[in-house]
């Protein structure tokens, strides 16, 4: 990327050092002509989606829009990443959903506005960086999650029906939906125009000339809009109640809500899944240019104010979203000017023109987001991912089906504890290395034996479970095991099998000294054992335990 990058740079600009032509990128006119080129591609790109997350979040479709003008106007002028998008993503519509739902549209700014406080909060506590300590695999599980219960939800609009809820309700449903659809003229006719947008949005990107004037998304809204309006179809619309008519700042009882155990876990998700979203696509958008990079707890912080205000004025939560953010870099953007004008255009589109939302169907938004779901599965990198890292397959798949069964809070969760499950199983490798003949070949007995547990430091013994009497026969020689590796608990069944399997009657040196990790449940279990080898004996054979690491220390 960098050497394409400098190739560009030198073959219009002349090498680094030269001076700038007049109107180029490097020179301020040049650069305020890229930025504003750019932010009418972004603007047209964050039209149809804001309005579509918005429609399918169960909200007015305004409140898509106030959204995505805050992520212009305020989150666009503050610090952190200086061109990625901000505004309502497709990736927090299932969770938006089941807020609005369980606690009404009116609760919906006070769970935004809460969200926002803490993502300030925790930008301000330089946790911004530690959001890439999580799980890739939790991430793709949770977007492919999202994206299996959007497109269950979203086929219903597709036919203009109304979908039954959850996302396991959803997937049970089809097949009553599609008996409705094939007897209903009216939700064929919807289908079609659902169908025909996903076909122009997968098709249209092909056609380059084209796609460099018109973002898909914008060809294919408007398309299924003219299509409606030459047929003249019985399809349903989108529903305007006006800007301001649409906004709903919290009241006071809403603050009230704040303290339930359900809004909790709301908020919290919110928060979660939506400062993941952003600085990921953050760490995206970083790869596709030469620019400064991204300040994570700062960008935090800017998608915190962004969420705040958000919530006071009740509209949807935001995120930085990759695909408006890769068609900023793509159309040429140089500084967050671009993102500020694209919140200006929305601004000026949602005032002066709020009734051209009434004449966009249903059906169109419904196939603009069931394509956005299906490029929200990273399905490329399922199959090598399997070959490869098979767990790490296994945690994405569970987060995906445990966000399907239960919702995303929980099945987020469910997906963190596995992976951290998977971590410390994949840690805890113990084995044990035999040398002195295992078997059970020529020995002589000992009629009385001592069992030693030695400290890490070879100081005197810790534990004596038998006392040392004079041998009367010599000892055959004894058998040596050292253990090697992280000894926890995962690992106890199969060493203590390993361990009981060594022959009952030579004397046995267990060396700990290459442990790395040693749990309590692994030293007690060890002792355990030497102590149950010596009762269970009539004339028991030797057991000492050397180098015993200090429970937990790390080698």
């Amino acid at each position: 990327m960098r050497s394409f990058v400098e190739r560009i740079v030198n073959s219009r600009l002349g090498p680094p050092g030269a001076a700038a032509p007049p109107g180029s990128a490097k020179t301020p006119r040049g650069t305020f002509r890229a930025d504003f080129t750019a932010s009418l591609v972004v603007f047209l790109v964050a039209v149809p989606l804001c309005v579509g997350v918005a429609v399918a979040s169960g909200v007015p479709a305004e409140l898509g829009l106030v959204t995505g003008i805050v992520g212009g106007l305020l989150t666009g002028l503050l610090p952190g990443s200086s061109l990625q998008v901000s505004g309502p993503a497709a990736g927090l519509t299932v969770l938006v959903y089941e807020a609005v739902q369980q606690y009404g549209v009116g609760a919906l700014g006070i769970l935004v506005l809460v969200a926002g406080l803490l993502q300030l909060a925790m930008g301000a506590l330089k946790l911004g960086r530690w959001f890439r300590a999580i799980s890739v695999a939790v991430v793709q599980g949770m977007l492919a999650g999202i994206g299996l219960v959007l497109i269950a939800g979203q086929v219903y609009a597709l036919a203009d029906a109304k979908a039954p809820g959850s996302g396991l309700a959803n997937l049970g449903g089809l097949p009553d939906l599609f008996i409705d659809t094939v007897g209903s003229n009216s939700a064929l006719a919807a289908l079609a125009i659902g169908v025909g947008t996903i076909t122009v949005l997968v098709l249209w990107p092909r056609w380059k000339k084209a796609a460099r004037v018109l973002p898909a998304p914008l060809a294919a809204v408007a398309l299924a809009t003219l299509a409606v309006f030459a047929f003249d179809l019985p399809v349903a619309r989108v529903e305007v109640q006006g800007l301001l008519g649409a906004i709903q700042p919290p009241g006071a009882d809403d603050f009230s809500r704040v303290a339930e155990f359900g809004v909790i876990g709301t908020v919290l998700a919110f928060t979660l899944i939506a400062s993941a979203e952003s600085l990921f696509s953050a760490a995206a958008v970083d790869r596709l240019h030469d620019g400064p990079k991204t300040d994570y707890d700062k960008e935090l912080m800017a998608q915190g104010a962004g969420n705040a205000v958000c919530g006071v004025l009740g509209a949807l939560p935001m995120t930085a979203v990759i695909v408006r953010s890769s068609a900023n870099v793509s159309a040429g953007a140089k500084t967050k000017l671009s993102r500020i004008l694209h919140g200006v255009w929305l601004l000026v589109f949602a005032a002066a023109f709020p009734a051209a939302l009434g004449v966009i169907p249903v059906a169109a938004l419904a196939g603009v987001l069931v394509h956005a779901g299906w490029k929200l599965m990273p399905l490329k990198e399922i199959r090598p991912l399997w070959r490869e890292h098979r767990g790490e397959a296994i945690v994405l798949a569970t987060t995906a089906i445990a966000i399907v069964v239960t919702n995303m809070f929980e099945g987020v969760l469910i997906g963190l504890l596995m992976a951290v499950a998977k971590t410390a199983w994949e840690t805890s490798h113990v084995h044990l290395e035999v040398s002195g003949d295992g078997g059970t070949g020529g020995h002589v007995r000992e009629p009385h034996s001592v069992v030693v547990a030695k400290s890490v430091h070879g100081s005197a013994p810790t534990a004596t479970l038998d006392e040392a009497e004079p041998a009367t026969a010599k000892a055959a020689e004894p058998v040596r095991v050292r253990a090697v590796g992280n000894a926890t608990f995962l690992r106890l069944p199969r060493l203590l099998d390993q361990l009981e399997a060594l022959p009952a009657d030579r004397e046995i040196q267990l060396d700990l000294s290459g442990l790395r990790h040693l749990d309590h449940a692994c030293e007690a279990a060890l002792l355990g054992w030497a102590e149950q080898r010596r009762r269970e004996l009539t004339e028991p054979a030797g057991v000492s335990i050397d180098h015993m690491p200090v429970r937990g220390a790390v080698s």
